[in-house]
């Protein structure tokens, strides 16, 4: 069983690998007109790409693309593009653009050590991951520790990369403020706790700067340490226009059937928008499987 966070979770809702995945997934509705299936004349979802350069969004904009997401330094999970790429991507596209507004932190930016870190806490004073050790009152202060150390392992991320202090998030509200003053059509953002927990009182804050573009919670739900249910409830109550997930996994296919849930959950409130190894071979499916009005990627159209 795939790791979790969340006590129980990965019992209630299995993933791909697990034998007894097929039964626990719903299934889509036939009825809902987002369901789409390969072959079926039901409405496609809007594709949103996400571009680090203006080649790159203007490639999209051609094949079809419905809305950019840009961002720079994908390799560490995106951050906020430069304001130069900003203006001219915003003014050059005749498609919606989104930003992503994630301020380079010496724990996500590309000479940091965050991940090599978690990754080397089993060998804490010299002591390796051992029964003795696993059961001693030093593994449980760092149980936290492990706990993200798998999430990297996992998810290529974890959730203290999306722990923002009073810098960073005064800078990322200067970076919204910039954003709209250039005519950008919405905001990608998420702030968790050093918990895990969604950042309610950081992303007030961040919602009241980017009024009224609607802000897209990005993948920092993903290792959200909270349940995913009370977590998407609390981002609805935020008021954010999407979310953009993988299901809690290390894709959106092995995700789908959180995903799907999701979907159901958030209704018309909010749009659920998988992301994350989603290819033009895949994307019917995920579609199919998650009832997605929305479907984010790299790689498509």
């Amino acid at each position: 069983m795939s790791f979790s966070l969340v006590p129980g979770f990965a019992q209630r809702y299995p993933k791909s690998d697990d034998p007894d995945f097929e039964g626990a997934l719903p299934r889509p509705r036939p009825a809902d007109p987002a369901a789409v299936s390969p072959g079926s004349n039901q409405a496609s979802p809007l594709i949103e790409t996400c571009c680090t350069t203006l080649d790159q969004a203007l490639a999209a904009q051609s094949r079809g693309t419905g809305r950019i997401e840009l961002c720079t330094d994908l390799s560490v999970g995106g951050l906020t593009p430069s304001r130069d790429l900003i203006r001219e991507v915003a003014a050059t596209l005749t498609i919606p653009v989104n930003v992503l507004v994630r301020p380079a932190t010496r724990d996500n930016s590309a000479g940091g050590n965050a991940s090599q870190s978690h990754a080397t806490l089993g060998t804490v004073r010299g002591r390796g991951p051992s029964e003795a050790w696993e059961g001693s009152s030093e593994a449980r202060r760092f149980g936290r520790h492990y706990q993200s150390a798998s999430r990297v392992a996992e998810m290529g991320f974890s959730e203290s990369d999306f722990v923002y202090d009073k810098e960073a998030l005064e800078q990322m509200l200067d970076d919204i403020a910039y954003c709209k003053t250039v005519g950008v059509s919405g905001i990608v953002v998420g702030a968790l706790t050093t918990e895990g927990a969604i950042d309610l009182p950081a992303m007030r804050r961040l919602m009241a700067a980017a009024a009224p573009l609607p802000v897209t919670f990005h993948r920092a739900f993903d290792v959200c340490t909270e349940d995913p249910f009370i977590a998407l409830d609390k981002i609805i109550a935020l008021g954010c226009a999407r979310l953009l997930s993988s299901g809690q996994a290390p894709t959106a296919w092995e995700g789908r059937a959180l995903l799907t849930l999701l979907v159901r959950r958030a209704g018309s409130r909010l749009i659920v928008m998988p992301g994350c190894g989603v290819l033009p071979e895949n994307i019917k499916a995920i579609a199919g499987a998650t009832c997605a009005r929305e479907i984010h990627g790299t790689r498509i159209p």
